[in-house]
């Protein structure tokens, strides 16, 4: 993959994750507000399961924006697109719909197989 466009995908995937991770952090401060606040008009276990499910939310868009700039560290030391377990090529076309993929699509499939 050429390098701008690279750097196009992961800074556009970058700034998406980023709003996401700005809404999700807004939803988990309103949720403890209400849990806080909570009056017993509302069921208790409704706000924790949102609180919890908030939680996992903004987790999961960390993790993502780890793996963003672990594969901005691979495009600036010159090994982006390549396998960070094999270093076989990953294909254009999987870069594009995942811009931050370490592995191919084999190599995903076994480490899900896996458990990894």
């Amino acid at each position: 993959m050429d390098e701008q466009r690279a750097h196009h995908l992961l800074r556009a995937e970058r700034a998406r994750v980023e709003k996401l991770l700005r809404d999700a952090e807004s939803g988990d401060r309103s949720d403890r507000e209400a849990a806080d606040a909570h009056d017993g008009a509302s069921d208790a276990g409704e706000l924790l399961t949102a609180e919890t499910t908030d939680n996992a939310i903004t987790a999961a868009l960390r993790d993502r924006l780890a793996a963003i700039e672990r594969a901005e560290e691979r495009l600036a030391a010159g090994t982006f697109g390549r396998s960070t377990r094999s270093g076989r090529p990953i294909p254009d076309e999987r870069l594009e719909a995942d811009p931050a993929a370490e592995l191919t699509v084999d190599e995903a499939a076994e480490a899900e197989q896996q458990g990894r």
